[in-house]
């Protein structure tokens, strides 16, 4: 796998990219999970500000051939709803539910992406961040650039940029995190309470793994802008699937209801990135002192703690049963089980790292929401810093 990735130019850790950062200021709260800054605009000691971006990374590629082989632009809301929530659910992550102010990036190559596209990811943000202030998440669009850059772009890029103003005393940071602690996890997949359908828990993370590894050479034909044209042919969609075939989903939510049907394998792949903002408010207003972290398994998936943390042993074995869609990906490709809990979600998304006595309050307040929850996993006191993973598919450790 990790071969595979580095052959498709990714990679699931970005070590590069850290990398290049080591030794740059970490800001206020250095283990947090957001890079926080002093208040720059009103010089206010006791505030601070963070600035965040994130894209939908490739998902676009996959949503253009889902809406080129079906008509369904409805793949376009799902799309900014990727973007966006890259950034909410990392803000979410350092206590910041309120207040946000976002701003998009939209990059097309205009030849493929038509007019009629750019609409509905404009009105598909507005229309998105309107249902989140319903659920109590405020945020405000200040506008976004859209560009044209067919020769950079070979479909379409959305981002976003997202900041906020906040107490430092509001702060979440994750050097509290402590032997002791249990770890909270909330289910990435079924239908919580604020989704209008089943979500098969993918994210926005693993997606150029994901789409090379289920679809077939048939996406490679018909769509080559869906992919960069220097990679070995090897590595080009390998799998056995068209974006249409059908794959039967069975699931009972929290509340008992019980979903039964086939979802088209594309359209699972892109399920729209869940949010966790809504839960985490409450939780938050209820419970702030007692969280002692909170991680947003994006890249790095169940490794992703690593960057937080410092002698402490996270031992994680009691995760959720591995959704529909990470089997379907791991038995298109044969990837390695470990390589795949350090690429995909694999069934939680976001983590709480609390004292044992709160963590019964936080599962309730996600299944007031249909979400999945459950102690997941412990931390120990280590000489270094390392995760332990135990599935039913093997024990693999992270450092």
């Amino acid at each position: 796998m990790s071969d595979k990735y580095n052959l498709r130019g990714v990679s699931a850790g970005k070590e590069e990219v850290h990398q290049a950062i080591a030794h740059l200021d970490k800001g206020l709260f250095p283990k947090a999970f957001c890079k926080i800054l002093p208040d720059i605009a009103a010089q206010d000691a006791h505030y601070c500000n963070i600035m965040h971006a994130d894209t939908a990374g490739s998902k676009p590629s996959l949503a253009y051939v889902y809406w080129k082989e079906t008509g369904d632009s409805s793949v376009w809301k799902n799309i900014v709803q990727d973007a966006l929530i890259m950034n909410i659910d990392d803000l979410i992550c350092v206590g910041a539910t309120d207040n946000i102010v976002v701003s998009s990036t939209i990059g097309r190559n205009k030849n493929l992406i038509t007019g009629d596209v750019i609409a509905h990811l404009i009105q598909g943000t507005n229309e998105y961040i309107n249902e989140l202030n319903k659920l109590g998440v405020g945020i405000t669009l200040a506008g976004g650039e859209t560009a044209d850059v067919g020769d950079i772009v070979r479909t379409l890029d959305v981002g976003f940029t997202a900041f906020v103003r906040m107490k430092k005393t509001d702060v979440i940071d994750n050097a509290r995190i402590e032997a002791g602690d249990v770890v909270v996890g909330l289910s990435s997949f079924g239908q919580a309470t604020y989704e209008k359908e089943y979500n098969a828990g993918m994210g926005s993370n693993g997606l150029t793994s994901a789409r090379h590894d289920v679809f077939s050479k048939y996406v490679a034909q018909k769509y080559p802008q869906s992919y960069d044209a220097q990679l070995p042919q090897e590595v080009v969609y390998t799998g056995s699937l068209k974006p249409t075939d059908k794959i039967l989903i069975e699931h009972t939510g929290v509340n008992g209801i019980h979903i039964k049907q086939e979802i088209d394998a594309a359209k699972l792949v892109l399920s729209p990135t869940r949010t966790y903002a809504p839960v985490v408010k409450k939780v938050l207003s209820e419970l702030k002192k007692e969280i002692h972290g909170m991680v947003h398994c994006s890249g790095g998936a169940q490794s992703k703690v690593l960057h937080y943390v410092e002698n402490v042993h996270i031992i994680k074995d009691n995760l959720f049963a591995t959704p529909p869609l990470f089997k379907l990906i791991q038995e298109q490709s044969k990837t390695d089980w470990q390589e795949m809990y350090k690429v995909f979600n694999m069934g939680h998304r976001l983590e709480f790292y609390v004292p044992q006595q709160v963590a019964n309050r936080i599962i309730a307040i996600a299944h007031s929401f249909n979400i999945e929850a459950q102690i997941i996993g412990r931390v120990e006191s280590s000489a270094k810093k390392q995760v332990t993973v135990v599935t039913d598919k093997g024990t693999f450790m992270y450092y």
